[in-house]
């Protein structure tokens, strides 16, 4: 395993030592700064629920295909239901041509409590629309729910320890991001019989960079993964069982005038394994209030007095990178906030 993602250890910012804590913020700054990727620890989620997460996702994935393929959503702006094997293409959301991916997926987002909440009602038909729950496992949606609130609960507080290594209030991301469409993901890279034989170059997820403030990432212990390290090259990251890996999106970079890196990464095929070789991930993608305005942080801006990104709605920035992957066409994001991202790809 390669030691180019740190691990980060939460339990100094849960007992709140006061000097542990500060070295913790340090540590969180520096890791950022450097690759955009931690390996959390301490982190308070239950690994018995990690584990019927995992395990209950298999069993939807073991499904016959027609059956999985009654939750596909015909309005991809949605980002509920289900995604075939070969359905969408990563690379897009970078403006990058790319050829499907081999992997199928699962999403669900914020199960509304209120629908007459103004703030939700607005966006009810996109980023709070309803989940679709498959009848079979018939405990999917409550084991689901109950690892969606453990990762929001997670990231909530991440929210805090990342205001505060940023020099900013301790409140700051966090009040940005109570309210937020955030989205969880369940991704298997299985080849059955019925797919195609790879084609030349195809990868089991294209490389992108993640689309909001940061991903929780639990994973089976199956290599794959594939980050963009500082020296432009890719390095393989194995998952630890028990841990998040834990990824900073283009968002929370914008936000910090690229203080903070929103890492290219990708999913390759295993090589020299007979099988499918199964690789389960979820993805708990924690995005900001889709009404909050993202200005440059005043902490993130140097002497020169550069501000590289203008102002942006979180909803707005997110809709413009979510699409491209799912209609095999260039994201429409602003072309500033993909230069970097795009030469990681097409350069490494």
């Amino acid at each position: 395993m390669t030691d180019l993602v740190q691990t980060i250890d939460l339990t100094a910012w849960f007992g709140r030592d006061e000097t542990a804590v500060a070295e913790l913020l340090r540590h969180v700054d520096d890791e950022c700064r450097r690759v955009g990727f931690l390996r959390l620890t301490g982190h308070g989620v239950d690994t018995e629920l990690m584990n019927r997460m995992m395990a209950t996702t298999s069993n939807f994935f073991d499904l016959p295909e027609e059956e999985k393929l009654g939750y596909v959503l015909a309005d991809k702006a949605k980002n509920r239901g289900y995604a075939a094997y070969g359905s969408e293409a990563l690379a897009y959301s970078l403006g990058v041509n790319a050829q499907p991916d081999m992997f199928e997926a699962f999403n669900c987002g914020v199960e509304i409590a209120n629908e007459s909440d103004p703030y939700v009602a607005a966006e009810r038909h996109r980023m709070f629309a309803e989940n679709v729950w498959p009848r079979h496992p018939s405990a999917m949606r409550k084991v689901w729910l109950e690892y969606f609130g453990a990762c929001t609960a997670l990231a909530l507080e991440l929210m805090e320890v990342f205001s505060l290594a940023l020099g900013m209030p301790e409140s700051y991301l966090r009040q940005h991001s109570e309210r937020a469409p955030s989205v969880m993901r369940a991704n298997n890279y299985e080849r059955r019989s019925e797919h195609p034989a790879p084609l030349d170059g195809q990868l089991r997820m294209g490389a992108h960079s993640d689309y909001g403030v940061c991903t929780l990432l639990l994973a089976d212990p199956v290599a794959g993964l594939q980050i963009v390290g500082p020296d432009g090259a890719w390095h393989d990251v194995l998952p630890e069982p028990g841990t998040f890996l834990v990824n900073l999106g283009d968002l929370l970079a914008e936000w910090t005038n690229d203080r903070w890196r929103s890492t290219v990464h990708r999913v390759v095929p295993p090589k020299g394994v007979g099988g499918p070789a199964r690789r389960r991930s979820i993805a708990y993608f924690h995005e900001a209030n889709y009404d909050a305005i993202v200005t440059v942080m005043p902490t993130c801006v140097g002497p020169d007095g550069v501000v590289k990104y203008q102002p942006i709605t979180a909803g707005e920035h997110l809709m413009n990178k979510l699409i491209g992957p799912r209609t095999m066409q260039p994201s429409r994001a602003d072309q500033s906030t993909l230069g970097d991202r795009r030469s990681a790809v097409t350069e490494a």
